[in-house]
């Protein structure tokens, strides 16, 4: 039905209204096709077999399929237990982000609170801050309180980076709501509280969506901070065991694509099912005051 309404378009249109939509299409094709080749190279390169790979001569299709590396990978307990590692420290994070930031992105947004320029620029200069910068402070501060070697360190580290994103692309939302919620959700009986859990937050699901991807998503490609506060190998992530692949003898480079994909599948995945949101999440947040 698309492709007959865009035909149509295309013969009501004048012959130079042909050529630019032809010219857009083939531009629009090869750009995809550049962004989509390192994905492409990491699916054939986990296919082929290791004198494929190591020969001279370049091939952009495995001659012989073979799924060795993909069976390694999902047969190796170490592996497994990174897998484990990963979507608990992800989880977690995006736990204590959404936990944290919805209430204050909320609270930011429809109450009048003293100094609230000065926490919105505290955040955003947060945000500015690289990892490596705020490493020992942490690692510190969690060495007191015995969290060293834990998912929950690395979470947090995580979670800290996520919060101030969650408050500056939510509060535009909470901002942007009718006063006339607030006061039909008092005359139906609910209170400050029930009114954001039942009223607000269903109003700005795509907001909260978009949000929940993100902080997941920095969760799960953590590695300094899984790899500072856990000293462990046990504790480690899928981000921080990909050198086992590389040794004296080499690398294996069919292995190391199979486990950069699986790394990169949720990224792929969450990107294509929920792009609409992330898209009007992130531009949502770029309203005047």
């Amino acid at each position: 039905m698309v492709a007959k309404k865009v035909k149509e378009k295309i013969v009501q249109n004048s012959p130079n209204a042909v050529l630019k939509f032809s010219i857009k299409s083939v531009v629009a094709i090869l750009i995809a096709m550049v962004f989509l080749f390192p994905i492409y190279w990491l699916v054939v390169t986990s296919l082929k077999t290791d004198v494929e790979i190591m020969g001279k001569t370049l091939t952009y299709f495995p001659k012989l399929i073979s799924f060795d590396a993909w069976k390694e990978q999902f047969q190796d307990k170490a592996f497994l237990i990174s897998l484990r590692n990963s979507v608990i420290i992800a989880s977690l994070a995006m736990t204590i982000s959404l936990t944290v930031g919805i209430p204050a992105s909320y609270a930011m947004g429809r109450f009048n609170i003293p100094g609230k320029k000065l926490i919105l620029l505290t955040f955003l200069i947060t945000q500015m801050m690289p990892s490596s910068l705020l490493l020992t402070p942490l690692y510190l501060i969690f060495a007191k309180v015995n969290l060293l070697n834990s998912f929950l360190a690395p979470a947090m580290a995580v979670a800290s980076g996520s919060i101030p994103f969650i408050i500056i692309t939510l509060r535009p939302y909470f901002m942007n709501l009718s006063k006339t919620l607030d006061d039909a959700a008092r005359i139906d009986g609910c209170n400050a509280f029930t009114s954001f859990l039942f009223i607000m937050l269903p109003t700005v699901k795509t907001g909260v969506i978009t949000v929940l991807t993100i902080s997941f998503l920095q969760g799960w490609n953590d590695l300094v901070y899984s790899m500072t506060f856990n000293t462990s190998a046990y504790m480690r992530p899928l981000t921080a065991n990909i050198y086992k692949f590389m040794d004296k003898y080499g690398m294996r480079w069919n292995c190391i694509m199979a486990y950069g994909l699986v790394l990169v599948i949720p990224v792929v995945l969450a990107f294509i099912f929920l792009q609409k949101y992330i898209v009007g999440g992130m531009t949502a947040g770029a309203v005047k005051e």
